[in-house]
């Protein structure tokens, strides 16, 4: 689909179950997002693209996709049960492995680490 990016996740430990027991997914985001991070539609349960992603409003702020987007997608489009489980103020629990194409998240910029097509 054009004017969106792949994004593949994969969950493990037990992180899976909030994800309704599937191991691997894809995502499809936009390449620019609101810098507020809402992500304008109610949770689909499908990995595609929400319709409302067509057209960022006009009136607000932009950003270049970046892993905080991505977890407020997930939580919002792809978590299937417990988001206190996955989320604690506004990131990642602790003790949740993060890795971007098998490096530590924290190497990367944590949460401000921009997203590419296909990470």
């Amino acid at each position: 689909m054009a004017g969106t990016m792949t994004i593949k996740l994969e969950f493990s430990g037990g992180l899976e179950l909030l994800f309704g027991n599937e191991r691997s997914q894809s995502v499809l985001i936009p390449p620019f997002v609101p810098s507020d991070n809402s992500t304008h539609s109610s949770p689909s349960p499908s990995s595609s693209i929400p319709s409302s992603y067509n057209s960022i409003p006009s009136t607000g702020e932009t950003k270049a996709a970046d892993l905080e987007y991505l977890i407020y997608h997930l939580r919002d489009h792809v978590l299937k049960e417990r988001p206190e489980l996955f989320m604690e103020n506004g990131t990642i629990r602790p003790g949740i492995l993060v890795l971007i194409n098998n490096t530590d998240w924290e190497l990367e910029g944590e949460g401000s680490y921009q997203l590419c097509n296909n990470d």
